[in-house]
């Protein structure tokens, strides 16, 4: 397998990875009477910061993914991935590391430390846009 596929699917996997926690977490609040099966609002903006982060950072994840697992699409489709196999894991060490980030802490420090993992990827994705066009 390529690292472009693994990458695709650990991208998927990882966002999937999140929203299983949350719903997860979510009914467990149900189960245990803390939350009524109607009382959600789509960012968790009644919850804990720790769930409106967890929300904020799948939500991060779907709108990347249109754009840069498309691009690793676009390369396995056009048997390109000679153009995204070099920076594929990186890709896909950026994005998990940004999650993580997301997960654990809005402070000043870390916030930065969350965008420079996503300008990596914005970096990777200029360059896979210029490779495989």
């Amino acid at each position: 397998m390529s690292n472009t596929a693994i990458a695709l699917i650990g991208f998927i996997a990882s966002t999937l990875a999140l929203l299983v926690l949350m719903e997860a977490l979510r009914t467990y609040m149900v189960l245990a009477g803390k939350v009524p099966a109607n009382g959600f609002v789509p960012g968790n903006d009644n919850l804990s910061p720790f769930m409106q982060r967890l929300a904020r950072a799948h939500a991060n994840c779907i709108e990347g993914l249109p754009v840069f697992g498309g691009l690793l699409l676009v390369a396995l489709v056009l048997d390109k991935t000679a153009s995204t196999d070099g920076l594929a894991l990186w890709f896909l060490g950026a994005r998990i590391i940004q999650s993580t980030i997301h997960l654990i802490s809005t402070s000043a420090l870390m916030v930065s430390a969350r965008f420079t993992a996503f300008a990596v990827q914005m970096a990777i994705g200029v360059y896979w846009v210029i490779a495989l066009a």
